[in-house]
């Protein structure tokens, strides 16, 4: 695959979405369904990496462009995602002039649902791929508890759940 065609395919990815995990379906489709660059099981990785390190939600997509190919990737995936923050300028002030008319308000929200509703298509086939054995099933749902039910920090149910299944393997 040459450096434009990743970087088409990362750009894409990072255009249909707005943060975090919304472009892992798209990305999902075009790297591991189509053209097979990277496992479900490396964009689970990549994920994981993008979610465990510091700064925006979305770098999951710079791991992904090196499981796929390799420093090349890197690069690509760095452009796909500073590529729209170029962009985004001249856009604003187009749509600026635009945003109290009813039918992009109307718009807006059914983008808003359809998104999560494509975020939610990419996410069960890579919780299926995750969630193979009566442990992970635990903490997940166990993690799930603590996030819905309780104000303890995201952060802090991640490494907990780390530090357990370390204490696991160990023994």
């Amino acid at each position: 695959m040459t450096f434009l065609t990743l970087y088409w395919l990362l750009l894409k990815a990072t255009l249909s979405s707005f943060s975090g995990l919304a472009a892992l379906p798209v990305m999902r489709n075009d790297l591991v369904l189509h053209t097979h660059l990277i496992t479900d099981r490396e964009l689970n990785t990549a994920v994981a990496i993008g979610r465990i390190t510091p700064g925006p939600k979305g770098l999951y997509i710079v791991s992904a462009g090196y499981y796929a190919a390799g420093t090349e990737g890197v690069f690509a995936a760095w452009l796909a995602i500073i590529t729209p923050a170029l962009l985004v300028i001249p856009l604003l002030q187009f749509a600026a002039k635009r945003t109290k008319d009813p039918r992009v308000q109307r718009t807006l929200r059914a983008v808003v649902l359809a998104s999560a509703g494509i975020s939610l298509s990419a996410t069960l086939p890579l919780g299926a791929d995750a969630l193979q054995s009566p442990a992970a099933w635990a903490f997940a749902i166990a993690s799930l508890g603590l996030l819905v039910f309780t104000k303890i920090d995201t952060t802090v149910v991640v490494l907990g759940c780390a530090l357990i299944n370390v204490a696991l393997l160990v023994h």
